[in-house]
């Protein structure tokens, strides 16, 4: 009965007091004895106020990512700033790369040796990251929406497709091989672009061996089978035909001995050398080398047929088309825009351009919160001589009309920074000053107490556009392009009280970051045979197998993980002890 009195006491005194959040109420029955422990954890009684007067929950700016390529994929490692909400769309749920796509279609490296589940990259972020296997179909820039279609048969919902608002748009697609409209290209040939590709082709160089091994075939029959075709002499052309050109003579040559020697690759470019963005002595080292080991390099021959039997090329020198048959044709020509690409240009007034613009910032033209990065945009740097002007008059801090060598020379890190092309015109030109500059137009005669008015000022700078340069369409460039716009998301509130930019040389103030800058760390070429050529930044060129080793090492280090890292030298490894699997899987 004491009991009983005291559980009702207990009990009035809980509903007396509402604020208590926690209780723990133990009873122990043990041979006629019983226990009672309780523990409550009460929060003052004006806690309901505390939390009315809370301020409420800021919410969170809305980013959306297209793509998990390079840059997609740079973006969203180097992401830090949880204030965002993101959201990843993408037809692939995986990182590629890339560059050792040539690699996958030998055998030398497997490839999901070369792939790392985009799951697996942002599950331990601080940020809020959303992935969804789709692929965008549409960007409405007016509205902020994409709308996208799910790759799957259908979505939980029983929908195939949906849109996702946003306030802040990072493009990241990429590009798709570029044809040229060329007639057969798309029906008769495989790309190189993605792991799915580089698959096929494996499947059918061993197809084509399979075939070229039945008893029915007279060797006519063979050969065509048996010639592979590489159309595009740049860095991934010449290296999947030095891969092929290994995988045929080390492995194949072993498992097919009666029909290794009908065995034919044949390299196509339209231009007049192949590697044509390397220096010269590689583009010789690699022409010879190609010649030396049987490879038929045609240059200055130009497609313009395919069936599915021959190939017609036509000498651009001479006008003389011929045709040849073939067994495999591969193309890898360059890159074309994506139709959602052109489909969004056309939106923005962008029709007229081959490629998405943007600026320095990498910000769509005419967008304010829309971002491109990697293959699927280029940076139109604005030239100096359209803001001439404009940058006479911020350095014409007197406003006198003529321009002192020491005003020109407090502007002069903020022209370099904001027009990159004037920096490099100075670095080639050896200047420092614009002494230098007047130098340079007028000649010796010119004093350091010179003074230039607007028209000798344009004279001066006349040639400095001649230096702009687009970027080229590679990893390299998107991967920091990613890390770049990320760097500017995580400090977004920093610089709108700080901003760290250059001088709006057309406007008031200063730009809120720099401007995006490529660095070069150099290119290989791989060549076969264990032999690579690089070229490093200062000019430096190196061709052997010392180089080899060297760009085993780099690839090694710049995989997205640990697993990726250690399947693909363990794929090196196996490689060189067993050689290549010659499977058709």
């Amino acid at each position: 009965m004491q009991g009983m009195a005291f559980l009702e006491r207990f009990s009035r005194t809980f509903r007396q007091n509402r604020s208590t959040s926690k209780l723990l109420l133990v009873v122990a029955l043990s041979g006629g004895t019983s226990g009672l422990v309780a523990y409550s954890d009460a929060t003052p009684q004006n806690s309901s106020n505390i939390v009315d007067s809370a301020e409420p929950e800021i919410k969170k700016k809305k980013v959306v990512v297209l793509g998990t390529g390079w840059a997609g994929t740079s973006f969203l490692k180097n992401l830090k700033d949880p204030s965002y909400d993101v959201q990843v769309i993408s037809p692939r749920n995986y990182f590629a790369f890339t560059p050792l796509l040539p690699s996958v279609t030998s055998g030398t490296v497997e490839p999901r040796s070369i792939v790392e589940p985009i799951r697996n990259i942002i599950r331990k972020k601080k940020v809020d990251i959303q992935y969804s296997e789709a692929e965008c179909v549409k960007i409405d820039a007016a509205n902020k929406k994409v709308y996208c279609q799910s790759n799957a048969n259908a979505n939980l919902n029983g929908k195939e497709e949906f849109v996702v608002d946003f306030d802040y748009l990072v493009i990241g697609v990429g590009a798709r091989s570029n044809t040229f409209n060329i007639p057969g290209v798309v029906e008769n040939t495989l790309f190189l672009k993605e792991v799915e590709d580089a698959q096929k082709i494996r499947k059918s160089i061993i197809d084509c061996f399979e075939r070229a091994d039945l008893p029915s075939l007279s060797d006519e029959e063979r050969k065509k089978i048996l010639h592979f075709v590489v159309v595009g002499g740049g860095p991934t052309g010449v290296e999947f035909a030095a891969q092929l050109h290994d995988f045929l003579t080390e492995d194949l040559a072993k498992l097919y001995p009666d029909i290794k020697n009908l065995v034919r690759i044949t390299l196509l470019e339209a231009t007049d050398h192949i590697l044509n963005m390397f220096d010269k002595r590689i583009t010789a080292f690699a022409e010879e080398k190609f010649k030396r080991e049987g490879i038929d390099l045609k240059t200055g021959s130009m497609v313009i047929n395919i069936s599915d039997k021959e190939i017609s090329t036509k000498e651009i020198k001479t006008g003389e088309i011929s045709s040849m048959p073939y067994g495999m044709i591969v193309w890898s020509t360059g890159i074309g825009t994506r139709p959602v690409i052109m489909d969004f240009m056309k939106q923005i007034g962008q029709s007229n351009r081959r490629v998405l613009a943007t600026d320095e910032w990498l910000r769509v033209e005419r967008c304010d919160n829309i971002y491109a990065v990697g293959d699927c945009a280029t940076i139109n740097q604005r030239k100096v001589m359209e803001d001439i002007a404009a940058i006479f008059q911020k350095a014409d801090k007197d406003y006198s009309g003529t321009l002192t060598v020491k005003e020109f020379q407090e502007v002069l890190d903020d022209i370099c920074e904001r027009y990159p092309q004037l920096e490099l015109y100075f670095k080639n030109k050896q200047m420092h000053s614009l002494v230098d500059l007047l130098k340079d137009s007028k000649g010796d005669d010119v004093k350091e107490s010179v003074e230039v008015n607007i028209e000798e000022f344009k004279s001066a700078l006349s040639q400095v556009d001649s230096q702009m340069k687009n970027l080229p369409a590679t990893a390299q460039v998107a991967s920091q392009q990613g890390v770049y716009l990320a760097n500017c998301f995580n400090r977004m509130k920093e610089v709108e009280t700080n901003p760290e930019g250059p001088l709006r040389f057309r406007g008031e103030g200063r730009h809120r970051f720099r401007p995006f800058r490529y660095r070069h760390l150099g290119q290989f070429a791989p060549l076969g045979g264990e032999q690579t050529a690089a070229q490093l930044p200062g000019d430096w060129v190196s061709i052997g197998q010392s180089t080899q080793w060297l760009w085993y090492s780099v690839y090694a280090s710049k995989q997205v993980s640990w697993r990726t890292r250690a399947l693909v030298v363990s794929d090196w490894m196996r490689r060189f002890i067993f050689g290549r699997d010659s499977s058709s899987l």
